[in-house]
């Protein structure tokens, strides 16, 4: 495994009116990879070759929203469909045949524009959910017919909710940055059906942006965008059980155990913590590629792969 090119393909114009460049995260199954441009254009392509099979211009088809920052959402795919949130007052998340691009049903949700988040699939008793949050909510839509189930407001005054929810049984869990009046954090109790939700907790006193949040051992952490605060919450009652200011906040992915948090300052932690307190194990600084480091790792058969920039890097993490 040496890291060589196998294709490369021109796929149009992409986004540069600030932080030029893609936001999504492809997607790939059976030899098919989706993603979604940040001018808001969804393709399917064939692994092998990079050939486009299919390609949706989400403003032109479905009126989608104009953003401050792009799209930033990786497509969600669940069978022979993939999700996407247009944003906008009639197709705010729609479902598309995944091998021809063709539409199942749009919703329009709560109306309000995409909000740089990536939409989950979440099987509740007998009901499955495509659960999102969008400019100022979290929603819950019927994965089958697209129906709108519940709204939840939740709101960031630059109308970014970045962050995919978790779910764990029975409760939906979301989180974003400091401003306006539903900020924070935040846990949502289903319904036995899931067809209904309110509102559990609510913690507006720790935030996060961006980096995702992490639920462990009825845990969850999370951490401050820009700043040395990684803090862990109890996942019951939203309470904080402590901060840390060992390493700086920034995206957290967690296998095997441990936490691996890449924080905006470009340095790469190995943490052990549970809900009485953390430790860093390790950590090296991420020193190839340029701009911001906000890139979500990716393990895989015991490799980290990080991106920065234009650079990509494999580390092995395998016991010795």
């Amino acid at each position: 495994m040496k890291g060589n090119l196998k294709w490369k393909k021109d796929y149009g114009p992409e986004w540069y009116t600030n932080y030029t460049g893609p936001r999504s995260t492809p997607t790939i199954t059976d030899g098919l990879l989706y993603f979604v441009s940040g001018r808001g254009v969804a393709f399917c392509m064939d692994t092998k070759s990079g050939e486009v099979i299919w390609k949706i211009d989400m403003f032109e088809n479905f009126g989608a929203q104009t953003t401050s920052w792009g799209i930033a959402e990786s497509p969600l795919l669940d069978g022979d469909r993939i999700f996407l949130t247009p944003g906008g007052p009639e197709h705010n998340v729609v479902a598309l045949d995944r091998f021809t691009g063709e539409t199942i049903w749009t919703s329009k949700g709560n109306g309000e524009q995409s909000a740089y988040c990536s939409p989950i699939l979440v099987q509740h008793n007998n009901t499955r959910l495509i659960v999102t949050m969008t400019a100022e909510s979290v929603l819950g839509i019927d994965a089958v017919y697209g129906q709108p189930l519940w709204r939840i407001a939740h709101k960031q005054g630059n109308k970014i909710n970045a962050n995919s929810p978790v779910y764990a049984e029975g409760r939906i869990y979301s989180a974003s940055g400091q401003a306006d009046t539903t900020k924070g954090h935040l846990m949502i109790e289903l319904s036995e059906d899931g067809r209904t939700a309110e509102a559990g907790w609510r913690n507006e006193e720790w935030f996060n942006l961006l980096g995702g949040i992490i639920l462990h051992e009825d845990c969850l952490y999370s951490s401050t965008f820009d700043k040395k605060e990684w803090y862990c919450l109890d996942a019951g009652t939203g309470h904080l059980n402590y901060v840390s200011d060992q390493v700086a906040g920034g995206a957290t992915i967690f296998a095997d155990g441990l936490f691996y948090c890449y924080g905006t300052d470009g340095v790469l932690a190995l943490i052990e913590a549970n809900k009485d307190g953390c430790k860093v194990i390790s950590s090296f600084e991420v020193s190839l590629g340029s701009k911001e480091h906000w890139a979500h790792p990716v393990i895989h058969e015991q490799r980290l792969y990080v991106h920065h920039g234009d650079a990509l890097m494999c580390y092995n993490i395998a016991d010795e």
